[in-house]
């Protein structure tokens, strides 16, 4: 656990940071030599980038196998030992060199692959949205007409219809009046009729 924490605050501080800030002031001096070299030693560290995460999933239980890491990063690194100038001369360019025009070919077609494959992705994405909003209506319509059948009749004709309502709106204030005045008038009448024959009834019984 030390050996790792050890390897890769080396990897990222010497491997990464340091080469970093140089390649910075290559670029602003521009120091075509710097430049070059700063450049074969980003290429090396890429592919050793590659190398090394293949390499911690399957042979990170080798003896010393943190410490050979430190150590290959300071040999790429150091300007006395020059591993990454090294390493792109010998093997890298030569490679890159012969295979130059295939890697080409196959960036081409993996552009190609990727954006028939976001196409066709986008198409299924806009296929699935339309059938679930179709869904999503049918089944609201199904909701609501299982709804209105479960109304029963009486409720239907329970509710008020337009034309009585209408009627009662429409009705003239004067026609309002006069049956109430009407029906007040009955009510007088009928309590009249009542007093008198109260009235009555009790003289009949004084003179008996």
């Amino acid at each position: 656990m030390v050996s790792w924490m050890i390897s890769r605050a080396v990897v990222l501080v010497f491997g990464m940071l340091y080469p970093a800030y140089y390649s910075y002031k290559a670029v602003k001096s521009k120091n075509v030599k710097e430049y070059v070299r700063w450049m074969m030693y980003w290429i090396v560290f890429a592919l050793y980038t590659v190398i090394e995460t293949v390499a911690d999933q399957t042979v990170a239980w080798f003896p010393l196998y943190y410490e050979l890491k430190i150590a290959f990063v300071i040999w790429l690194l150091s300007p006395y030992t020059k591993g990454a100038s090294l390493i792109y001369r010998k093997f890298l360019h030569p490679l890159l060199s012969s295979k130059e025009r295939e890697i080409d070919d196959y960036i081409v077609q993996a552009k190609e692959r990727g954006y028939e494959t976001m196409v066709n992705f986008g198409r299924q994405g806009l296929n699935l949205a339309a059938t679930a909003a179709v869904t999503a209506a049918v089944k609201s319509q199904g909701a609501i007409t299982e709804r209105l059948r479960s109304f029963s009749m009486h409720d239907l004709t329970a509710i008020p219809g337009e034309e009585h309502v209408r009627q009662r709106a429409l009705q003239p204030p004067s026609e309002t009046k006069k049956r109430s005045k009407a029906a007040s008038s009955e009510s007088a009448g009928a309590l009249l009729c009542f007093n008198i024959s109260s009235f009555h009834n009790v003289i009949l019984s004084r003179d008996g």
